[in-house]
């Protein structure tokens, strides 16, 4: 579970050690480092800081789909339809169109179909739409029309879903008798 140091062991010290080769015995052998390709040494950084959520502002109206695999919080309105890590609508903001994230959080109004891993519905929230989800949680005082669907994959599995069965009813060949 735990190792002894080496620092403190006795035998040879590393800045009187001599090369294998024994090319240049007075020498002291040159400390070894992590090498790159390239000849680059390899130099530890910190992780990245995860980058603030985009915020779209109160006065702000966007028509068009919005994609990232950030996070946006919006306080205006949006007409189309928006795919992000973690969405925040925020209470005086109006999304009309479909919302795809894995974390979604509405405050204000959605007009269209939510998709989420997790779809929180505060007391000030206004949805008109589906919500297909992997866990939800809806406040007391939220309003909601719609259907309310649980799926173990909600992201990915009703676009790909419905767009096939969409185009295999389109190609299958129609009944004239009927």
């Amino acid at each position: 579970m735990f190792s002894k140091s080496k620092i403190n062991e006795p035998g040879p010290k590393a800045d009187s050690t001599t090369p294998a080769s024994g090319a240049d015995k007075g020498a002291p052998a040159a400390p070894s480092k992590p090498a790159m390709p390239g000849g680059s040494e390899f130099k530890a950084s910190a992780p990245k800081a995860k980058p603030p959520a985009s915020v779209l502002s109160s006065d702000l109206h966007v028509t068009g789909n919005l994609r990232t695999t950030g996070d946006i919080q919006i306080e205006g309105t949006i007409e189309g339809d928006i795919r992000a890590h973690l969405l925040t609508v925020g209470e005086g903001a109006t999304v009309k169109g479909e919302v795809i994230a894995d974390d979604v959080v509405v405050n204000g109004r959605v007009v269209g179909r939510v998709r989420g891993l997790k779809v929180r519905l505060t007391s000030t929230a206004r949805v008109e739409g589906d919500i297909i989800h992997k866990t939800i949680a809806i406040e007391s005082g939220a309003h909601f029309e719609g259907s309310v669907q649980r799926q173990d994959d909600p992201l990915n599995s009703g676009a790909k879903g419905s767009a096939a069965s969409a185009a295999a009813a389109a190609a299958a060949p129609k009944d004239p008798a009927s």
